[in-house]
């Protein structure tokens, strides 16, 4: 092969690589929810939370013989300059009850942010088990140099929680999306360059 043909396969392979990553950084970035259950294999985050209508939660399904210790952790990750902590480190609920409190995220840099956080629930049994009915999760949330913001969950741990599981963590990880965002662009053009090339390449 001509020198020149080894450089068009070398093209061509590097732009098959950085379409599968600007691929991967979008759907890391804005598609979060498609990509969720491959992310806890890989971080070890280990529970996928469900949702739930509140209108169907009733108080009779509510079993005051158990109580369940609900703890709540958060952190921040990819770089994005937060504070990011539960109102309250743990409760106890009954199953069946719906049951409200709230994460607070401060943003401690100079300028304005968005994040974008998911949530997890150990142990993983659990995780079928608890539903929210109002969550800030997978939606982006922008705030401004120093901005504090109150953010609600309210969740129902149902009734049918096996009879071993006596306490459930629920977990929140807070990512920088504007990081994503530009690494996304970055990678596109990296491709938009490596094609070009390549097609010039084809022509001489």
């Amino acid at each position: 092969m001509s020198v020149a043909g080894q450089a068009q396969a070398s093209n061509r392979r590097l732009i098959g690589k950085l379409v599968l990553l600007v691929f991967a950084m979008f759907g890391f970035g804005f598609a979060l929810v498609p990509l969720y259950d491959v992310f806890c294999d890989i971080t070890g985050l280990n529970g996928k939370t469900g949702t739930a209508d509140a209108n169907s939660i009733t108080k009779d399904a509510v079993d005051r013989s158990r109580t369940i210790t609900v703890e709540f952790t958060g952190n921040t990750a990819g770089g994005l300059p937060w504070e990011f902590r539960p109102a309250v480190a743990k409760m106890q609920v009954h199953p069946g009850a719906l049951t409200r409190t709230s994460y607070f995220a401060r943003n401690t840099s100079g300028h304005a942010g968005v994040g974008r956080a998911i949530p997890s629930v150990t142990p993983s049994e659990a995780a079928a088990h608890f539903k929210k009915t109002e969550c800030f999760c997978f939606t982006e949330q922008t705030l401004e140099a120093g901005e504090l913001k109150e953010m609600p969950v309210q969740f129902v741990v149902e009734s049918d929680l096996p009879p071993g599981i006596n306490t459930v963590t629920l977990s929140y990880a807070f990512f920088n999306a504007e990081k994503y965002a530009r690494r996304t662009a970055d990678d596109e053009a990296q491709v938009n360059a490596a094609r070009t090339s390549n097609i010039r390449g084809d022509r001489s």
